[in-house]
């Protein structure tokens, strides 16, 4: 009872507060109301307002630019006037000025074509007086040829006459000189060669040794000033290096427990490791000297690190062969810029690096290189040829000779082969290719490479040779001189420079003398190789002998 009257009392005490607050609330709700209302009606006032004074400022400016865009067609209309004026007059003065060339032209054209008139009209009469002196001429040609006929009648009466006389002639000597006319004629022939022969051998004498003169003086000059100018020491090579040891004791560390050191480091380098008696050295061999120098590189680093086992012996040489990679790479380009060559192709270099690690008869081949290049390059300018074609052709000539232990075939091919990959210049590759008669030369250049490896290798000191190679290639001369028909006896004379044949006068005459000199040229040309250039001389000596008794 007590819940219900409390839930009841609380009930009425709501309500009663919720309608109090009810009249309370409600005049401020109207008058909010209100103002809402009033700001509204402002606010739309003002927004016409707005709106009238926006129109009337498009109105005003719209009156402006109408205003401007008149004034501004009026002015563009009157410049228009005035340009289109201006271009009548200028039409006007062009018209005239037209006019004026015109009138000129049909009176130029009126006066050449008077003058053409008369050319021709006098053309006309030089062409009909031509044409009576022709018709004279035909007369008199016609008399000619009549009188011509007249003469070849009486000639040929003539000429029968003689063949008639000829004839009895004929058959007088034939009984006087015991011998037909066609044996007549056969031993007239023989005499008239043998004669033309005699000549011949005669003149052809006399042409060579005038150009022997002249090109002897020529070419000597040539040879000297180039030698002079370029001549560089040689040091010779041999195929074997020296290793210096500190003290003999290594030698056994060298070799190893049961030769295990010496074996690992030749089978490695692929060289010969030769420890004998010598006092504190070791010699290294072999034949291809990059190999050597590597080894020789790896052989002082181990000796100077103290640590000599297979596996350290593998590493120093793996070392010592990029070492000596980038010292022919610096080889090769030190090597080009002396002989002032550019434009090479890195391989190129490369490769012409590894002539500083080759000889020829004890002559160090990149050195010969770069001066076969300068000589080249001097006998160009001095004959007028490339000479920079004729000095890369002297630096490239022997670089077939850095492959040649590796590769099959001549090293002027091999060169040339390579030289062609990388993009030479082909008068370059030729030079290359025919600097040893392998192909035939096509170009001035390659002449003078030639020229410039047989100056750089026959002068004085430049090359030596063994004495086994020196005495086969006597040898090989004397029997190639011998080989010929007609020959007695050969000589190689002056170290193998000149051959002296002397032939049978019986059976050789001068004329096949001098065709001989030439053949055996031309066999050790074709079947030799040799430094500078070989001289054959043919004696041929008639001695006639009798005793008076």
């Amino acid at each position: 009872m007590d819940m219900i009257s409390l839930l009841v009392g609380f009930i009425i005490g709501g309500g009663i507060t919720a309608i109090i607050m009810w009249f309370y609330l409600k005049p401020k709700q109207d008058k909010a109301q209100a103002d809402i209302q009033q700001q509204y009606l402002q606010l739309q006032k003002d927004i016409e307002t707005r709106s009238e004074k926006a129109q009337k400022d498009i109105e005003a400016r719209s009156e402006r630019a109408h205003h401007d865009i008149e004034g501004r067609l009026e002015k563009v209309q009157h410049d228009v006037d005035i340009r289109l004026e201006k271009a009548l007059a200028d039409a006007d003065a062009i018209r005239k000025s037209a006019e004026q060339d015109a009138r000129k032209m049909r009176t130029e054209a009126e006066r050449t074509a008077e003058r053409r008139y008369a050319d021709l009209a006098k053309e006309a009469d030089r062409i009909e007086n031509r044409s009576e002196k022709l018709d004279q001429q035909q007369q008199r040609l016609e008399n000619r040829e009549k009188s011509i006929s007249t003469q070849q009648s009486r000639l040929d009466r003539r000429r029968n006459e003689l063949e008639k006389s000829s004839e009895i002639h004929l058959q007088k000597l034939e009984q006087v000189a015991k011998m037909t006319s066609s044996e007549a004629k056969e031993a007239l022939l023989l005499e008239v060669e043998e004669d033309s022969r005699q000549d011949m051998a005669r003149l052809m004498r006399e042409i060579e040794e005038r150009a022997r003169e002249t090109a002897e003086v020529k070419a000597r000059k040539l040879v000297t000033m180039a030698i002079q100018r370029v001549a560089s020491d040689q040091v010779t090579e041999n195929t074997t290096s020296r290793v210096e040891l500190p003290k003999e004791e290594l030698k056994g560390r060298i070799i190893g427990r049961n030769g295990r050191n010496i074996r690992a480091f030749e089978q490695a380098a692929g060289v010969d490791v030769i420890v004998d008696d010598t006092p504190e050295t070791v010699i290294i061999s072999s034949f291809d000297s990059v190999r050597r120098e590597i080894a020789r590189r790896a052989l002082t680093k181990l000796i100077a690190d103290g640590r000599i086992h297979p596996a350290r012996i593998e590493k120093l040489l793996k070392d010592s062969r990029k070492e000596v990679d980038r010292v022919m790479q610096k080889a090769g380009e030190e090597a080009a810029y002396e002989a002032n060559v550019h434009a090479l192709h890195p391989q190129i270099i490369k490769m012409l690096g590894r002539l500083k690690y080759r000889t020829s008869y004890g002559q160090n081949q990149l050195a010969h290189s770069v001066e076969a290049a300068k000589i080249a390059g001097i006998l160009a300018a001095e004959l007028g040829a490339n000479i920079e074609m004729a000095k890369m052709g002297g630096l490239l000539h022997d670089l077939g000779k850095a492959m040649d232990h590796d590769q099959e075939g001549t090293h002027a091919q091999l060169g040339a082969d390579y030289a062609k990959r990388y993009k030479v210049p082909p008068i370059v590759v030729n030079a290359i290719a025919a600097h040893h008669h392998e192909v035939d030369p096509t170009s001035v250049e390659a002449i003078l490479t030639e020229a410039a490896d047989a100056i750089s290798g026959a002068r004085p000191g430049a090359r030596r040779e063994s004495l086994e190679n020196y005495l086969k290639r006597v040898r090989a001369l004397e029997d190639i001189a011998t080989a010929h028909k007609g020959v007695e006896i050969a000589y190689a004379l002056q170290a193998g420079r000149e051959v002296r044949v002397l032939v049978k006068p019986e059976q050789i005459d001068d004329l096949a003398a001098q065709r001989m000199s030439k053949d055996i040229s031309r066999k050790i040309e074709e079947t030799m190789q040799y430094p500078g250039q070989i001289q054959v001389t043919v004696i041929r000596e008639m001695r006639a002998i009798n005793h008076a008794k």
